[in-house]
């Protein structure tokens, strides 16, 4: 069998083609993974967070309910540019996609007490 110009020409059209393909046939084989969901409860009270450590997996969309049993708090983590306030009484719910490893300090930034300044715990985000 001998190889025509023609057949030559489209044997290199589809292996450029396929080269072309592989960056974006990996980004949809990492989408087709959904991310998990952990729900976490974190409570207020008394100048303190309890759970004091929140442990999720990078890529994790987290969904963080902030429960205050008794005065206003906040919830802050620099490294993922998060900053809620929490009412007295009241709960704070949103998510976050926890896209960064490493173990980051959250706290609460209100000034009005100085024991707020005290008030912290830590998010770990285990690499995948």
């Amino acid at each position: 069998m001998t190889l025509t110009r023609r057949d030559a020409g489209l044997l290199l059209l589809m292996g450029s083609a396929s080269l072309m393909m592989r960056p974006f046939m990996r980004r949809l084989a990492g989408q087709e993974r959904a991310p998990n969901r952990p729900e976490i409860l974190l409570t207020a009270r008394n100048y303190r967070y309890s759970p004091d450590r929140i442990e999720v997996s990078q890529d994790d969309l987290v969904r963080l309910t902030i429960r205050s049993e008794d005065l206003a708090y906040s919830f802050a983590v620099d490294e993922y540019r998060i900053a809620r306030r929490v009412p007295a009484g009241g709960t704070t719910t949103f998510e976050f996609l926890a896209d960064r490893a490493g173990t980051f300090r959250f706290y609460s930034n209100l000034t009005n007490d100085s024991a707020h300044a005290e008030m912290q715990g830590q998010l770990v985000v285990r690499p995948r």
